[in-house]
C-alpha cells in the first residue's frame, strides 16, 4: 500500500480512512479541499496523528512559504487570501491557489519530515 502525503478533494470517509492511516504510520495528516466561497483551497495539516510537533523553525519556514502564496494570490486571483493559523500541532491555510496546492502540500509534508525521520 502506498502512503499518500496528502489527500485532496475527497469524500469524508476517505479523509477518515487517511487520518487512521496517518496515525498507524506516525505521519502528519494533510488535507486540501476547495473552499466553495472563493474556489481556492483550504489546506490543513494535523500533527496529532504523529508523535512530533512543529518546531519554531519549521513554523517560521511555513510562514515564509505562506507569505509567497499570499503574494501570488493577491496578484493573480480575483479572491483574497482568507487567512491562516500555525501552532505546533495544527495549521490551516484558506486561499491556496489551485496552481500551487500540490506543491504547497508536498512542501508542508517535506518540512515535517526533514527533522523527524
Amino acid at each position: 500500500m502506498t502512503f499518500h502525503k496528502y489527500l485532496g478533494d475527497s469524500k469524508m470517509f476517505e479523509y477518515d480512512k487517511h487520518y487512521r492511516e496517518c496515525q498507524q504510520q506516525n505521519m502528519p495528516f494533510i488535507k486540501a479541499k476547495i473552499n466553495p466561497t472563493h474556489g481556492n483551497y483550504y489546506v490543513q495539516i494535523d500533527l496529532m496523528t504523529c508523535d512530533y510537533d512543529l518546531t519554531n523553525q519549521e513554523q517560521d519556514e511555513i510562514k515564509k512559504l505562506i507569505q509567497k502564496e499570499i503574494e501570488y494570490v493577491q496578484l493573480y486571483s480575483k479572491f483574497e487570501f482568507k487567512g491562516f493559523s500555525i501552532t505546533k500541532e495544527l495549521a490551516w491555510f484558506d486561499g491556496i491557489s489551485s496552481e500551487h496546492v500540490d506543491a504547497f502540500c508536498n512542501s508542508l509534508y517535506g518540512l515535517t519530515q526533514n527533522k523527524h525521520n
